[in-house]
């Protein structure tokens, strides 16, 4: 199948133009309360009286004719009267699943406001209460009872035109540890972020919840559990069922069907990335994504500091799959700052659950090995900042408060502009809060968050906003460049190349407001030229398979994007000459 023919269509309806080529109309063989009851066609009572009497669904639908600014009116201050920001993602997903452009038309009247409930941290709570606010599915659940059957699993879902697939196993939800099956909740986010952030049409997105069982006693024992009541299959089993599933995609949808792989835990992310990343249009959202918007942060504070990547030393609270991701990408940085590899590695240091990672600690991991420097051991992170005065530190452990005032003071005595990053989320668990960093550092501190955090008003009149290093400012972007051009791998570059370009999108006025990324207002504008600068980078390195090559790559990419305009239904009403209508008769 060709991708680029069948872009614009779903297997729910095809796209016409008229004769003229003035007007765009939808054609659907669907009728009906089949109509109004799937949310990719559902307009409510926007359908005109000829879309209704067409449809079959005149009487069905009360009276009335309406726009879609005054249904975003009617969702808005239905949205107001919510108590609290659970009850506000139930009601957004019910309009999800009802009426999915407008759902889309909510999201993006106000991102900012929007997308801390349906992402970080509210989804957070969400996956945690999934068995409680269960309404109706969403993306495909595959077991580990499904192996040698993923390929009949697969044609099942309805579309046929899959460009991007999230996936889970549920292991290593945000912060909050095994959930199973309930981490469903975070594909499903995800791709509402592909489309919301980066114009990804949402029917060409695919979310997918391998389910293995789950460790969580209390899951286990919870009566709304929705998933596999078995402690997690490991092993080659595991391993066969993670093969079988990508074959079976790229077979089903291509090979440059890119598949995101987000929250497993750290024993199979790492492994998993290595194995499949040459082989498969991937990568891991957790590793890559986060890495790049952590050093698009940093490239971005360093135009406060006015000095290069390989001036300052790192200390990361966290040694796990997002501290190995951003480690990575600062290296190559430093690398291409001119600094050799074994220099830039000397200035990275983690610290994790046992303290200083250093040279001859026991039972290091490949991945720790490379940041394991000579030096004694040390088990407190206030000894280790006071000990190796770094420039920046960077929270990626997911532990509440590990940043102390202690830390955060000792950071502003020997740094004119620390640089502190409490990435982790839910807000719940992250290092420091904004007034923390900001107050104790008397506004010198160089704040981001992985979470959203509110503006703080410092005693001497100064407002800073925070900056919320949220992997949205990447994955859209990366995930729209990537299948505009077909590229079939996805290389370490790439994440480079968003993280410059994101970070060359920050204004002066921004790094004064204490911004270390663009206003989430401008996130798809952000999306839209990360996804030409992919392109461009993808075609000089002969990575895209999208040929001929776009002349103009921004237009290509604006011709991919969704919109959330209703569509028109009409039937393609034509006549054909007089003289061939002539109806043939004869006398008996």
């Amino acid at each position: 199948m060709s991708h680029g023919l069948v872009r614009r269509e779903s297997v729910e309806t095809e796209m016409h133009t008229s004769e003229d080529k003035t007007k765009a109309f939808v054609y659907t063989k669907k009728r009906g309360y089949d109509v109004t009851r799937n949310p990719l066609l559902n307009k409510g009572m926007a359908f005109s009286l000829e879309e209704r009497l067409q449809l079959g669904i005149h009487g069905l639908l009360p009276p009335c004719f309406i726009s879609q600014d005054i249904q975003l009116l009617r969702v808005l201050k239905n949205y107001d009267m919510k108590k609290d920001d659970l009850d506000r993602y139930v009601f957004l997903m019910g309009l999800q699943d009802r009426n999915e452009k407008l759902f889309y038309r909510v999201l993006m009247s106000d991102i900012e406001r929007f997308m801390p409930v349906i992402y970080t941290p509210t989804v957070g709570l969400a996956c945690q209460q999934y068995g409680l606010i269960f309404r109706r599915p969403r993306g495909l659940f595959i077991t580990i009872h499904d192996r040698g059957h993923i390929p009949s699993l697969l044609q099942n879902w309805p579309e046929k035109d899959i460009r991007a697939v999230c996936v889970t196993d549920g292991e290593r939800i945000l912060g909050l540890g095994d959930l199973g099956c309930y981490g469903m909740g975070i594909p499903v986010g995800k791709l509402a972020l592909y489309t919301a952030c980066g114009g990804m049409p949402p029917q060409q997105c695919l979310p997918v919840m391998l389910d293995v069982g789950t460790d969580n006693e209390a899951l286990l024992k919870d009566p709304f559990y929705i998933g596999l009541r078995h402690k997690r299959v490991r092993g080659q089993a595991y391993d066969d069922l993670l093969d079988e599933f990508m074959t079976a995609v790229s077979d089903r949808y291509g090979m440059d069907c890119l598949i995101q792989f987000e929250d497993f835990a750290n024993i199979n992310a790492f492994r998993l990335l290595s194995k499949y990343r040459n082989k498969y249009c991937t990568f891991n959202d957790d590793i890559q994504g986060t890495a790049a918007v952590a050093v698009a942060g940093l490239l971005a504070a360093l135009r406060i500091t006015q000095s290069k990547m390989c001036d300052h030393t790192i200390v990361f609270q966290g040694a796990g799959e997002a501290a190995m991701g951003i480690a990575e990408l600062i290296t190559m940085a430093m690398e291409k700052e001119g600094l050799a590899k074994p220099e830039c590695l000397k200035k990275i240091w983690m610290v994790d659950s046992k303290g200083l990672i250093v040279k001859g600690r026991a039972s290091l991991t490949h991945e720790k090995e490379q940041f394991a420097h000579e030096h004694p051991q040390m088990k407190k992170l206030e000894d280790v900042v006071q000990q190796l005065k770094p420039t920046a530190i960077i929270g990626v452990a997911a532990v509440a408060g590990a940043f102390s005032e202690q830390i955060i003071r000792d950071m502003a005595s020997f740094n004119e502009r620390p640089i502190i990053f409490a990435l982790s989320n839910p807000t719940s668990k992250a290092e420091c809060t904004a007034e923390q960093c900001y107050t104790l550092t008397e506004g010198r501190g160089i704040f981001a968050s992985g979470s959203p955090f509110d503006p703080v008003v410092l005693p001497d009149g100064r407002t800073f906003y925070p900056g919320q290093g949220n992997n949205a400012y990447i994955f859209p972007g990366v995930g729209l460049g990537i299948t505009a051009c077909t590229a079939r791998h996805i290389t370490e570059e790439i994440f480079l190349t968003a993280a410059e370009t994101l970070a060359h999108l920050v204004t002066e006025k921004d790094l004064a407001e204490g911004r270390l990324y663009p206003p989430l207002t401008s996130i798809r504008e952000v999306s839209l030229k990360l996804a030409v600068k992919i392109m461009e980078y993808a075609y000089k390195h002969n990575m895209a398979t999208l040929h001929p090559e776009p002349s103009d790559k921004e237009a290509h990419v604006r011709s991919l994007i969704y919109g959330t305009d209703y569509d028109e239904f009409a039937v393609d009403s034509y006549r054909w000459p007089d003289d061939s209508m002539i109806v043939q008769s004869c006398k008996l």
